[in-house]
């Protein structure tokens, strides 16, 4: 089974993966505007996200593998490859498995460690959505407020919601496994994974996925990296300060 995504453009290929609950389309202005820039974009949904496939096996592994068979279809080689969160991990492996295929690695806000389950209340109040008795994302928000108290989160999540049939909502992702495999999002790199090409790490100055602590773990997986701030943002860096963003990779790529 192949992945979705949304092709913008034309030119050298950029793909870009989402983070965990997200998905492509979370990525659409700021693809837009690197097309713009002679890119052919991918945005890719991964699978059990967005308009991908559902399947009950969840892990770095077969997300990698995901991504090989969507590159082998679309013949995409020489890659510039952006990863967010979840989509950061997946992306480093697949460059460390992968090296022939990436020209230019990209990851926001993760690092190649492993990090605790910390989507608890995220995914609860996701699973409190009662889809029998809700009709409409202004009643759907008002549940998940009571679980997710910031708004710019439960945006993000209420982007999942679509109208199955009418007057009936659903949401795209795959909340069964997603639950059940949590645990895996936060999986280290594997310790012998490497990739010696070109590697940018952006970090938001108000997150904490990528500390000091990580410098060492960065530069042990990618000797070729380096490490830059985005101001003014959070682990959504991308969203909350896209123009600090798009030069950061821009003057990263060209």
């Amino acid at each position: 089974m192949l992945l979705h995504s949304n092709i913008i453009g034309e030119g050298l290929p950029f793909v870009i993966l989402h983070g965990f609950l997200g998905m492509g389309d979370n990525w659409k202005t700021l693809g837009i505007q690197f097309s713009e820039q002679n890119y052919q974009v991918h945005l890719v949904d991964q699978r059990n996200h967005g308009h991908s496939f559902h399947n009950n096996e969840f892990n770095y592994e077969v997300l990698v593998e995901d991504l090989k068979d969507y590159c082998n279809s679309h013949q995409l080689e020489n890659i510039i490859l952006l990863g967010h969160s979840m989509g950061g991990k997946t992306a480093m492996l697949f460059a460390a498995k992968y090296p022939e295929l990436v020209k230019k690695l990209i990851i926001a806000d993760i690092s190649p460690r492993f990090y605790p389950v910390h989507h608890d209340g995220i995914l609860n109040g996701l699973s409190a959505l009662n889809f029998d008795i809700l009709k409409s994302r202004g009643e759907a928000d008002k549940v998940l407020s009571g679980y997710v108290s910031d708004i710019g989160t439960r945006q993000f999540l209420l982007k999942n919601l679509y109208w199955v049939e009418k007057g009936k909502l659903g949401l795209r992702m795959n909340l069964k496994v997603l639950k059940e495999e949590v645990a895996e999002v936060g999986e280290p790199l594997p310790s012998q994974a490497t990739f010696e090409k070109d590697t940018l790490f952006l970090r938001g100055d108000r997150s904490e996925y990528i500390g000091v602590e990580d410098e060492n773990i960065i530069s042990n997986h990618f000797p070729n990296s380096k490490i830059m701030t985005i101001s003014n943002a959070g682990h959504w860096l991308h969203a909350e300060n896209p123009k600090d963003f798009f030069d950061a990779v821009m003057q990263f790529v060209s």
